[in-house]
């Protein structure tokens, strides 16, 4: 049985921009603390780490997706140093005017991931810091983890709240059973290829 741990981008893995702005440059990434680690950890657990993203800057010309390509390179590069991060990174480039299957709410990101990687979408967790992550988890059968505030709890109708992806991952291994490894300065793992 194949399980996923899937990760919104920004507000999850880096810090969001203001409202109606889109992160497109290198300089405009901040990275959150201790995704490395969390992401390590799910890892070792035996989860492969799928990030689902919109990405409505592409639509609105923004950036290309060639560009968002590189973008996603050089987070992973710096996040993992090499070692082997992301098992996949799955993005809507479309504008939120037309709909379409794959923008979440709607589940089509975490759907294709599932065929393409035979995922257990009922034994996987989709982690985001908005409801549109949390209604995409919920529409594809995966347990939720929404990130932010404890007040969010009474606003949200995630299985759960964290205030940050390492908390997020330490509460999927404690519901998985399973501890949270220690974290090894020097690891074997492949280098990231995407």
């Amino acid at each position: 049985m194949v399980r996923a741990v899937f990760l919104d981008r920004d507000g999850v893995i880096n810090r969001k921009v203001r409202e109606g702005h889109y992160v497109t440059r290198w300089r405009e990434v901040k990275l959150m603390p201790g995704v490395g680690r969390a992401v390590k950890w799910m890892r070792e657990a035996g989860f492969l780490i799928v990030v689902v993203s919109n990405q409505r800057a592409i639509a609105k010309g923004l950036i290309s997706e060639v560009g968002l390509e590189f973008l996603h390179l050089r987070m992973w590069q710096k996040l993992f140093r090499g070692r082997r991060g992301f098992d996949a990174v799955y993005y809507c480039p479309h504008d939120n005017v037309i709909p379409c299957a794959c923008r979440k709410p709607q589940p089509g990101m975490l759907l294709a991931a599932s065929r393409d990687c035979g995922i257990n979408l009922a034994a996987s967790w989709m982690v985001g810091d908005s409801e549109v992550d949390v209604q995409a988890g919920q529409r594809a059968g995966c347990q939720t983890i929404r990130i932010g505030p404890s007040r969010i709890r009474a606003l949200t109708v995630a299985d759960e709240v964290t205030r940050s992806l390492p908390e997020a991952a330490k509460l999927i291994l404690a519901k998985e059973q399973l501890a949270a490894p220690a974290i090894h300065p020097k690891s074997n793992n492949p280098v990231l290829t995407l």
